[in-house]
Order: C-alpha cells, then sequence, then structure tokens
C-alpha cells in the first residue's frame, strides 16, 4: 500500500513530530528519595507542593525499572482494547494467552465515547464494564496499565472523545477550555471509582494510569490541561504512578506544569505499509541516547511499540496478512531486541490483540476488522508470530538479572567487537551480579545476507572471543540474538552461550536450562555441569560434542542440524536440554499459582513453573499431591512432554488422564500423546438460507411523512469547520444527536417549474458514500475514495440533475442517505479536529431556496437511544433499524422470500434488509472460530452493515474493500441455539449487485475457557 499523503501526514503527526510535545518525565532534582518502613525507595514529589505526591510502596521504580511489591519487574505488555472483544466472558481468553506468551501486563485503552454516550451519562455495563477486566486480570496474573484518555487515538472515532462533547463543547477540545473540563470530569471520575478498589494498593492489578495519549505540551493550554487531570487523580483515592506516552522524540518538557510520574515513548518503526511487507526500516539507534538525555532518572519506557499494523480502506489495500509479515517474527527478533539493547525495561506492544472496530468504533480512516496483524488474530487465533513473542517472552521471565543493568559500549569500543563489520553487538551488564547481555544484530539491519563473526565478550573468568568450539556465531537475514556470560539459572552459572536461553530456572529443586537455536546454525554453551549424571536419556548424537574447558567448565557445542528436543545433561542437580528453534517454539512454561495475594504473578506471587512440550496452548498448570493438571487447547493430535518436580507422577489434560512413558530426564519428565476429543469433528456450519426480505428506504415515496423527524434549523455550531455554502443552516448530524452511522436527510423545496439540478457537498469522511433521491426518482451516489486511492476525499462537492419529470408540482424532496464513517483523530496537531463535519456542508438549487430541512438517525440520538447493552455506537438511522429489524426476534413472517444474492428487487439503487436465522450446536468445551465472509470479488457498488443477534459487526464496502471476513465471536454467536443474521443492503447504483454471504468455519479447537456468556437482548417494540 502506497499511503496517500493525508495519511503520511497522520503518520508523521503522530510519530515524527519533533518539538513542543508533552514530556511526563522528571529528573533527579524533581524528586527526593524517601524510605519507606521496609527500607523500600519511594519516589516523592518535591517540585510542586500544591500537589503533593507520593507513589504507593507497591509501585516504586529506579533509573533501571519498575518495581512491583518490592521486587525488580521488566514490564512486558502487549495492548488490548476490551471494547473490541464486546463479549467480557471471552476477555480471560486473551489475557491468559497474554500469560502464557511470557508476557505480564497488558495496557488498556478505555473509550469515553462508549462509556459517556451523553453528558452526565456514565454506564460501566455490558462490556463497557471494568470489574470483570480486573477480576480476570488477576485471575490470570496479569498486571494492568489503564489508558482511560479521554483521547486515546487507538484509530477510533473522534480517537475516543465522545461525540456528544465533539458538538456541545464550544471550547478547543484537550485544552484547559472551561466546558471541556466540565465535559470529561464525569468520565474520569467514574474511571477512578471503578478502578480505586482495584489497584495494587488494594490487592488489584491496576500498577499505573495513563494521562491522555499522543500529545504536546506546547502551548501552555495544552500543559494545563494535562495539570487538571492530574489533579482529578491527585485529589482521588488513586495511589499508582501516572504515566504519560510521548508519539516522538523531540523537545520534550520534562518538568513543571502537566509532568507526570513516569515518561514514556512510543514507537512504530516499520510505519504503517502492509502493501510491501518485505521492505524494511533500519533500526532506531538513538533510543538509548534519547533516554539519557531526556529522563535518565527513570526506567526506559515504551508504551507503545509497534507489534503490529493498521491497514486502510481501499482497492489496493492488501489486509491483515501482509501487516504481520510486515511485522512477523524477524521483525519481532530484531526491533523487539532493539529495544533491549536501548536498555528499555517496560515495553508494551500495540497491539497483543486487536480484535473487531464493530459499529461505528472506527475512525474513518480504516475498516471494521482491527485484527492489526498482530500476535493474536482478529478470531483469536495464535498467528506466526506468537511464537517468537513467547521465546522472548519466557526468557525475559526467567532472567531477573537482565531487569538491572547498565549501557556499557556497542561494536565501536573493543569491549563488544565482533570480527566482521557486518555484524553488531551492545553490551549491557548488571552492576551487581556482572551478569553481561550481547544484543547481536546485523550492522544493516534491514540486510537479508548470512553474517558470521566471532564477538568479544567480558566474563569474571576474563574477556575470551567467542564461540571457542564451533567456527562462529550465525546471523540469518533479519535476525537477532542475545549471548550471556556470568548468566544464573538456579544455583547454576553459564559461563556464556551463543545458543539462546528459552527457560532458566529451577524446577523441583533441580537447576533447569533450555537452550534453543536454529536448526541450520551452529550454537555453544559453556557451564559447570554438576550432580551426579544419569546418562539414561542423554542425547547421543555427533553433532553435540563435549570439549572440557577451564575452572571445571564444560563447552558443549551444537553443530548445524541439530534438531528436535535433546537432553545434554541429567544429573541430580542440573538438566540442560537443547531444541531447534521450531521445536522450542511449542514449549510452554505456565505458572504453578503460590500462596501470596499475588498467587498468579510470576515473581511476585509464585517462583514455580513446569515446561509443557507438544499442546498448541498451554494455559493453567496445577500440582496438587502427585499430580499435575494442565488446562489447554489443542488443534491436532500433540506429542506432550512435561519437565516437572520429580514428586509428580501424573498428569491430566483438561480434566481427563494422560498415559505417561519415561522420557527426556531420569526424574521429573514425562513424555505422553494427546489426542482432541472425537467433538471437534463435528463441529459443522450450516448455509445461510431462508431469507425474508424488506425494504429499507420508504422515505423516498410519494407519501412519507417526516413529520416527527428533527427539524435541522440551528444556524450555529461549535464545529469549526463552516459550511462552504446554503443559506446559513447548519446541517452537521452531529449538532442534533446524529453522529453514528447513517444519516438519512430531507430537503423540501416547492416547484417553481425552474429547478433543474442541485449542488451538494457532503461529509461522511474517508470512504464515505451518500446516494441521493429526489422525490423517489434515483439521482446519484458521491462517493468518497480512500487512504489508498490517489485522490483523497473526505466530502464530496457534486451536481445532481434532476431527469426530466422528476420534480412535481407542490412540494419536492431531496433525501441523502449518508454514511458517517467515524469522527477525525487529532494525532497531535489541532485538538479540534475531532469535531469533524459530518453532513452536508453545502446545499443550493440552481433556482430557488430550500423549504425545510429535516434530519433523522438512530431513533433517540445520543441522548435517547433505546439499545442500552450494545451501546451507541451499534445502530444508524435506516428505517430498518429505526425498526429494530436487525434484533434476533423480530418477526419477519409477512416479509417475502428473497435471497441476498439476488440484491434488490429491480436491480436499482436503495436500501433492503434481509433477515435468516441458524442454528448452532457447538459441544462444550470447543473453541471454534468462525467468520461471516462475502465470497464475490470486490467491485460491486454496494456497501452492507452486518449485524449478528443484533450487533453491527462490520461494514462490507464492495466497492472499495479489502475487508470480505469479519470474523464472529462465541458470546455474539450462541453456540448452542438459534442465531439471526440482519443484513441491511445499500445499493449505489443502477446495477444490479449479489452479494454472497456464507457462514465459514475458520478453525476449531478442544478447549477454551468455556462459560461463555450471550447477552443479545432481543427485538422489543417499546421505542420503535
Amino acid at each position: 500500500m502506497i499511503l496517500h499523503q493525508k495519511t503520511q501526514l497522520w503518520i508523521l503527526g503522530c510519530l515524527l513530530v519533533v518539538a513542543g510535545f508533552l514530556s511526563s518525565a522528571v529528573n533527579a532534582a524533581d524528586w527526593s528519595l524517601g524510605v519507606d518502613p521496609n527500607s523500600s525507595p519511594i519516589l516523592a514529589r518535591a517540585d510542586d507542593a500544591s500537589l503533593p505526591r507520593t507513589i504507593t510502596n507497591q509501585v516504586q521504580f529506579d533509573n533501571f525499572s519498575l518495581m512491583l511489591e518490592g521486587q525488580r519487574v521488566f514490564l512486558h505488555s502487549g495492548e488490548f482494547h476490551t471494547f473490541r472483544l464486546p463479549v467480557p466472558s471471552l476477555w480471560p481468553d486473551i489475557l491468559e494467552k497474554v500469560k502464557a506468551a511470557g508476557l505480564n501486563a497488558v495496557s488498556v485503552y478505555t473509550h469515553m465515547g462508549l462509556i459517556n454516550p451523553s453528558r452526565g451519562v456514565v454506564d460501566f455495563n455490558s462490556f463497557r464494564a471494568l470489574q470483570p477486566l480486573y477480576d480476570a486480570a488477576k485471575a490470570a496474573g496479569i498486571w494492568i496499565v489503564l489508558r482511560p484518555g479521554p483521547y486515546i487515538n487507538a484509530e477510533t472515532t473522534a480517537g475516543g472523545i465522545a461525540h456528544w462533547a465533539t458538538s456541545e463543547v464550544a471550547g478547543t477540545l484537550r485544552t484547559n477550555a472551561t466546558d471541556w473540563q466540565a465535559a470529561w470530569q464525569a468520565y474520569i471520575q467514574g474511571i477512578i471509582e471503578q478502578t480505586a478498589p482495584n489497584q495494587i494498593s488494594n490487592g488489584g492489578p491496576v500498577i499505573a494510569i495513563q494521562v491522555d495519549n499522543e500529545y504536546s505540551q506546547s502551548p501552555a493550554t495544552h500543559a494545563e490541561y494535562f495539570a487538571e487531570l492530574e489533579a482529578v487523580y491527585h485529589n482521588s483515592t488513586i495511589v499508582v504512578p501516572l504515566t504519560y506516552n510521548d508519539p516522538g522524540e523531540g523537545d520534550n518538557f520534562i518538568n513543571g506544569t502537566g509532568a507526570v510520574d513516569l515518561y514514556g515513548l512510543d514507537s512504530y518503526p516499520q510505519g504503517f505499509d502492509c502493501s510491501h511487507p518485505e521492505v524494511w526500516n533500519p533500526v532506531t539507534t538513538n533510543y538509548h541516547t534519547y533516554h539519557e538525555s531526556a529522563n535518565p532518572s527513570q526506567p526506559f519506557y515504551f508504551p507503545e511499540f509497534q507489534g503490529g499494523s493498521f491497514d486502510a480502506w481501499g482497492p489496493t489495500a492488501p489486509g491483515y496478512l501482509p501487516c504481520q509479515e510486515l511485522t512477523g517474527p524477524n521483525f519481532q527478533s530484531v526491533f523487539n531486541r532493539q529495544l533491549w539493547a536501548s536498555n528499555a525495561k517496560l515495553i508494551s506492544y500495540y497491539m497483543i490483540y486487536g480484535g473487531t472496530s464493530w459499529g461505528a468504533i472506527p475512525f474513518h480512516g480504516v475498516y471494521s476488522s482491527y485484527d492489526y496483524g498482530a500476535s493474536i488474530s482478529e478470531s483469536r487465533a495464535l498467528t506466526t508470530k506468537f511464537g517468537e513473542l513467547k521465546l522472548q517472552g519466557i526468557f525475559l521471565r526467567s532472567s531477573p538479572e537482565f531487569y538491572k543493568t547498565n549501557f556499557i559500549a556497542d561494536s565501536s569500543s573493543g569491549l563488544a567487537a565482533t570480527s566482521n563489520p557486518a555484524a553488531f553487538a551492545t553490551f549491557l551488564q548488571n552492576p551487581d551480579t556482572k551478569t553481561a547481555f550481547y544484543v547481536l544484530r546485523q550492522t544493516n539491519s534491514t540486510s537479508t545476507a548470512i553474517t558470521t563473526f566471532k564477538l568479544n565478550i567480558t566474563t569474571l573468568a576474563g574477556n575470551l572471543q567467542v564461540p571457542m568450539v564451533v567456527p562462529a556465531i550465525t546471523l540469518g537475514g533479519r535476525e537477532s540474538k542475545l549471548v550471556v556470560s556470568d548468566y544464573s539459572f538456579g544455583a547454576s552459572k553459564v559461563g556464556y552461550a551463543t545458543a539462546q536461553i528459552f527457560y532458566a530456572g529451577t524446577i523441583g529443586g533441580r537447576d533447569i536450562l533450555f537452550l534453543y537455536g536454529n536448526s541450520t546454525q551452529a550454537h555453544e554453551v559453556r557451564l559447570a555441569l554438576t550432580g551426579t549424571q544419569n546418562k539414561a536419556h542423554q542425547t547421543q548424537s555427533p553433532l553435540i560434542t563435549f570439549t572440557p574447558s577451564a575452572n571445571g567448565t564444560m563447552i558443549v557445542a551444537f553443530q548445524a542440524g541439530v534438531q528436535g528436543l535433546n537432553t545434554i545433561w541429567d544429573s541430580t542437580t542440573q538438566l540442560v536440554l537443547f531444541a531447534d528453534s521450531a521445536t522450542a517454539t511449542t514449549f510452554w512454561a505456565p505458572v504453578i499459582p503460590g500462596t501470596s495475594t499475588f498467587v498468579n504473578y510470576w515473581s511476585i506471587g509464585s517462583n514455580t513453573s513446569v515446561l509443557v512440550g507438544g499442546p498448541y496452548l498451554v494455559r493453567n498448570a496445577t500440582i496438587s499431591g502427585s499430580r499435575l493438571t494442565l488446562t489447554g487447547d489443542l488443534n491436532t493430535t500433540a506429542p506432550l512432554t512435561v519437565i516437572v518436580p520429580s514428586t509428580v507422577k501424573s498428569v491430566t489434560w483438561n480434566g481427563a488422564s494422560v498415559s505417561l512413558t519415561a522420557g527426556v530426564t531420569a526424574t521429573g519428565g514425562f513424555t505422553g500423546t494427546l489426542t482432541p476429543r472425537a467433538a471437534v469433528k463435528t463441529v459443522t456450519v450450516p448455509k445461510l438460507t431462508g431469507w425474508k426480505f424488506m425494504d429499507s428506504l420508504p422515505e423516498i415515496g410519494a407519501t412519507f411523512d417526516d413529520s416527527t423527524w428533527t427539524v435541522a434549523n440551528h444556524t450555529t455550531t461549535n464545529i469549526p469547520f463552516k459550511p462552504y455554502y446554503g443559506d446559513g443552516r447548519i446541517l452537521y448530524g452531529c449538532d442534533y444527536g446524529f453522529c453514528e452511522n447513517i444519516v438519512l436527510w430531507r430537503g423540501h423545496f416547492t416547484s417553481t417549474g425552474a429547478q433543474t439540478s442541485v449542488n451538494l457537498s457532503i461529509n461522511g469522511g474517508e470512504a464515505f458514500a451518500a446516494s441521493v433521491w429526489l422525490n423517489n426518482v434515483f439521482l446519484n451516489t458521491s462517493f468518497g475514495n480512500s487512504t489508498n486511492n490517489e485522490n483523497i476525499r473526505e466530502e464530496t462537492d457534486d451536481k445532481f440533475t434532476f431527469p426530466a419529470g422528476a420534480v412535481k408540482a407542490g412540494d419536492n424532496v431531496i433525501t441523502i442517505v449518508q454514511d458517517n464513517m467515524g469522527l477525525n483523530e487529532t494525532n497531535g496537531g489541532n485538538p479540534n479536529t475531532s469535531k469533524s463535519p459530518r453532513g452536508v456542508r453545502g446545499f443550493k438549487l440552481n433556482s430557488g431556496s430550500f423549504g425545510a430541512w429535516k434530519v433523522q438517525g438512530k431513533v433517540g440520538g445520543y441522548t435517547g437511544f433505546l439499545d442500552k447493552t450494545r451501546g451507541v455506537l451499534n445502530e444508524g438511522g435506516l428505517f430498518g433499524e429505526r425498526k429494530g429489524w436487525h434484533l434476533p426476534g423480530f418477526d419477519t413472517s409477512s416479509w417475502v422470500a428473497r435471497d441476498l444474492s439476488t440484491g434488490l428487487p429491480g436491480g436499482s439503487a436503495g436500501v433492503g434488509f434481509f433477515v435468516t436465522n441458524f442454528t448452532l450446536n457447538i459441544p462444550a468445551g470447543i473453541d471454534a472460530f468462525m467468520s461471516l465472509t462475502f465470497e464475490e470479488p470486490l467491485g460491486q457498488d454496494y456497501r452492507l452493515y452486518l449485524f449478528v443477534n443484533g450487533w453491527m459487526m462490520g461494514k462490507r464496502v464492495a466497492n472499495l474493500g479489502p475487508q470480505a471476513k469479519f470474523p464472529v465471536h462465541q458470546g455474539i454467536l450462541n453456540y448452542q441455539g438459534v442465531n439471526t443474521v440482519a443484513v441491511a443492503l445499500w445499493s449505489m447504483g443502477r446495477t444490479a449487485v449479489s452479494p454472497n454471504l456464507q457462514l465459514v468455519l475458520d478453525g476449531v479447537l478442544d478447549g477454551g475457557v468455556g462459560g461463555i456468556k450471550t447477552d443479545n437482548p432481543p427485538w422489543s417494540p417499546v421505542g420503535r
């Protein structure tokens, strides 16, 4: 995808602005170091006596890392938006997958527009709830950094700011304007009320709260806005640190008005061109120097680091699989480890799970899918990226010595010199233990060449050049590695390792080291092998050699070609394993719960784990007596390998006993086979048939009565983008409470015999459309274009000519069906760009003038909308939506039978509703991934609004694309009952259209989290 200039500017605004941004860090001179009764450091704010600030004892930090409950932590996180998965009982699924990848936190945006749909209304019910998230996070052992905005960006409409505020607030948004402050107060107070009892200080998972997002601190009104937000938190029961996410390196205001407790930097180094996933940008080499210049007294924090990419509307948009490739395992290998080399100790990947921008959630630049090419797909399946992330995550979880390191040198110094200038190394060292970490990559990080070299390292035993037995360290094209020296695993030490480390720790009193490496490369490790050896399970291979070395150590060399899992050393005190990289990704290291308040949190509540190889996913593990109980998912028959304490004698998988044989090690290790239950093979989905049809555009009929519609007679607006032409009336939907989805306009005029055309300028955002009728005669459709078209159009300015005989004597009506694709984000620029002019920006007859203008959106607008469960962004203003035809239980028995694939009667432009029902009977304990998929090619002039059991799960824009597959989850779908699919088909031209929609089974797993609840309120006549 070649991004159009506007999107390029948007990216620059988000990522590359270099001056005037809010910094939320402080330097050492602005903090005093206190001592609590346990002699733990507390950072107390000293620069503003009016806002005394003490960070809770449970959350502290120094210049190295975060400390939780007094323990150093590498905050390893991913972004998860619960509002993009509107099934709270599925949130544990995502959190358990995050935990299984070795991560320990999620970053969570909340959405003001959904929670605060109208002035004074704050709603934490249904999918807007926070308590189910907090409960699920604590149960999974996952910390939360909450990011409530009010502005969040997130490719969401108005950047998350409530639609009502974009119209009702006269002052500039995201400043200290009095009416803007009044607008966000109730929302932020609601966030505080829900969150305060769930802070870590109260035994909950919340460890920090971010103030707004990606914004300049200059001019002063911006900084004062941040100070106002912070004051509300400071004057509440919130005690966790306040953080900030800076959209780019710049001349940041580190101190003073608006500064928060912990500053962070976001970075998307690969950009967003998914059309060319093989084209890389180089790694950013100045992260460390920037941090040292900006906030060296704090740990280096990345609240957002690229974990994928969004995709834009348009026929050349590639979809999300190329985005997954652009930011795939190679990207993760090189770019994630570059953050390690920069000494960053707090990292959150945006996104870890993207989900779905259903309803009116997206801003106008993106479509319904928010898959993002993330490590967990929109359907909740694990992607090819998940394995590499897990290798990194379990290593970081296993390596507490890495949480406190100094940046020592890079390859420009002899301390980290490589024998080949094509290879680059960065040297970090723990100042206490002297454990050394060398992050290796290609000097040209975009290179696809294979590079071999030796590396100078520092060890407690002296300086060495490694490797010492195999010929060289090998870096494949676009690969990064970590070499360690004087590294601990349990009570044992690794002298050095050019092999990669997956897991290091103790299991059942033995020190366990699990190494891995690419099977086409050679690797080695030097360590002291201790204990009484048992050779019964030791791998015998000429490709694995043992060479005695200094001080009683052994160099174990792995030549190219070593595959599978290999037992290198099996003794009473140690178990050393080596696997090729592909085999290593099949292993998991679930946390065995501890006994403290935070029983499921690694290092804080538990330091006990086991190793499990083979299954698609291991969710949880517990040990009771001699039994290991495992839960997880299977997609196929898989070999099982477990490394456990020697006291374990039996294993269950999802409640069923597993037949075991001894393997891998003489004690504390078993092998077996896991087979999915037969129920997996019984899962099928029905064809979508039996469609019923009803016209949904009576507004163009001769007798249609719009007397109950809202009169559009405003002559002033708080939206700063004024009409282009007309008679002074404002025809912006948000000004009348109709901000979301489809809005209809009706302009009346009296015939004089001279009217032959009308000029209309219509704004619906990128990729929008607006169809126009004179009375019941279709005139034409105006199309907005997309970011990858040559000409971007958020709005149109077109002349519509009246066919002969279309104008009738007396009253005539121009009817406009206009889509609202979402409001603009501010993107670090003018805060008022979220006040988007969605509607008619110009209207003019060639002769005469308009009488009344009427407008209609969803029933009740944003103040009185009917569906409190699905919320303010779910419905639009189509006649069928206003009548509730999209809801389950609506009686369509009197409708005509008509297949969706035949389109509208007569093949003409218009809007019609198609509804069908089908039954699912998915066995319990099965996680089936399903989608509603359009099987005809792009290019037809229609757009379609897809409702599943009342939830508007996506917009199909068939003339632009690219989206054809719309995943729908259990909880929206009833897996054991009747389901309703309703389709609002908008045909936009004079040629017949033929959508071909089917329910598709995309994957089946034996497992899942179970207990999924549906909350799909049925049709009711009340209010409709």
